[in-house]
This record gives structure tokens, C-alpha cells and sequence, in this order.
């Protein structure tokens, strides 16, 4: 299926996939930083942003997700690309690396390590922020106009919101309000978890936030499920999605990932 994406810089490929109920806007805070080392290709997953959802008759599990990835590379001529990704993003990263060899992973707050089912608190948080974006879209992107308007709304995702821009507060509104697959991949996603399978064939590099509210460490930070030999980091006050919070850091990680 077409994908939506941007794609700009010269270099080896770098993918960048965003979370649930994002789109790859999330990403461009990052993507200036990277642009001058690498072809950048920001995606827009299966049912978020301006990318179709999947046929109703398909589930959109990660893997799937990830095979969707896989094969719109294959359209693009994409081979071997560094991947980097965010939340549900850095699952379907590490399902597209069981399926095609990959020079690098980088996972940002990586879902799906958690043990059965994803936590109730995640379930919860998660279902609470699409509620309100959508019933209360304006009202929300009035109030990201300013400072403490943008603690209120993106305080659980971000680590530092307030110093988020504007532009970026309301993309993040809208794009959570808009998204057609949230609730088939809320579905599809609550009663899994990422098991490690097969050793990737790549390093691998995860970080989380000292401000990440969703992905709570005595629950959704099982690292056993990581791939062998991956390395782990934590990011000084950023959140849950941190590329907005400190974007310097983000592509100083990955930069380093990719070495």
C-alpha cells in the first residue's frame, strides 16, 4: 500500500517511525539535525497521518505494520536503511528487523515491553488523550497557544512542553484527533507484547525518558525483551515522545547508533 512520507538529505537511509496516534511530523524537531548525514525518510504508519489505514479485514499488528514498511522500501528502493523509532514505532521497528536486514536500530521509548497485556495505565492514558483530542480539538489547540496550555495538554508525552512550539503543539493535537486507525490499533496492540525473536543481525541502541509518564519502568520497561547485546540509555529530561524536548540529544543518539 502507498505510504505517506517525507524524504529529504543525501547519505545512507535512515527511517524514522512515529507512535501512536502521531504522524511523522513528530520527527521533524530531528530531522534538520540529520539531513546533512543522512537520506531521510520520516513515514507516516497505516492509519496515522496522511497514510490510508489498512483493509478493514487486516489487523494492524505491529508485524504487519512492519511488513507494510517493508514492502513500501521495496517500492522506494530503500535497501539496508539505518530505522529509528518512537513508541509504537520502535515495535514496529523491532518486528520490521526479524523481516530485513537493517544497518542500525534505534528505539525511543520502544512499546510493547511489558509482560501479557498492555497495562491498564497505558491503556487507560492513551484512550484518555484521543478522547479529548477529538471531542475537544479546538479547545486543545487554543490552549497550546500557550506555555502552560501546552504542560496541560502534552504534559504526559512530552518531558519539557512548555518549550515546545506552538506549531508543533497543534500538529500533535491534531494528529491524535485525526488519525482513522487508532482505535483497530488500540485493539490489535492491548492484548500483545514484543517478544524477542531471532538475534538482529544490527547494533541496537534504546533509550528512555527520565519524564516518560506512559511507559512506566516497573511496567513497561521489561529490557529481558530486548534483542541480545542492546544498549541502554536514558534521556535527561525528555518525555515519552522526546524529539521535541531536546532534539539535539535525539540525533546525537542516533548519529552515535549508526557508527
Amino acid at each position: 500500500m502507498a505510504l505517506t512520507f517525507t524524504r529529504s538529505g543525501t547519505g545512507p537511509p535512515l527511517v524514522l517511525l512515529h507512535g501512536i496516534g502521531s504522524s511523522r511530523q513528530a520527527w521533524d524537531p530531528v530531522v534538520e539535525k540529520l539531513t546533512d548525514r543522512f537520506e531521510v525518510l520520516s513515514i507516516d504508519l497505516p492509519g496515522f497521518g496522511g497514510s490510508p489505514p489498512l483493509p478493514s479485514d487486516v489487523e494492524p499488528l505491529p508485524s504487519v505494520m512492519a511488513a507494510t514498511v517493508a514492502a513500501f522500501l521495496d517500492s522506494q528502493g530503500v535497501v539496508t536503511p539505518h530505522v529509528a523509532g518512537n513508541s509504537l514505532g520502535g515495535w514496529v521497528a523491532l518486528e520490521l528487523a526479524t523481516i530485513r536486514r537493517i544497518r542500525s536500530l534505534t528505539l525511543l521509548s520502544p512499546a510493547g515491553l511489558w509482560h501479557g497485556r498492555s497495562p491498564l495505565y497505558n491503556r487507560i492514558s492513551l484512550r484518555t488523550t484521543r478522547w479529548f483530542a477529538r471531542r475537544f480539538t479546538a479547545l486543545a489547540c487554543s490552549l497550546v497557544r500557550y506555555r502552560a496550555g501546552r504542560v496541560i495538554v502534552l504534559g504526559q508525552t512530552h518531558g519539557q512542553p512548555s518549550r515546545i512550539s506552538t506549531a508543533y503543539a497543534d500538529t500533535a493535537v491534531r494528529a491524535m484527533a485525526n488519525c482513522p486507525g487508532f482505535e483497530a490499533t488500540m485493539k490489535a496492540t492491548e492484548p500483545r507484547c514484543y517478544r524477542a525473536g531471532p538475534p538482529v543481525d544490527a547494533p541496537v541502541t534504546v533509550a528512555f525518558g527520565s519524564r516518560d509518564l506512559l511507559l512506566l519502568p516497573h511496567q513497561s520497561r521489561h529490557l529481558s525483551e530486548l534483542p541480545p547485546g542492546a544498549h541502554v540509555e536514558k534521556l535527561a529530561s525528555c518525555g515519552h515522545v522526546p524529539m521535541a524536548d531536546n532534539p539535539y540529544a535525539i540525533a546525537t543518539l542516533i548519529i552515535a547508533a549508526t557508527e
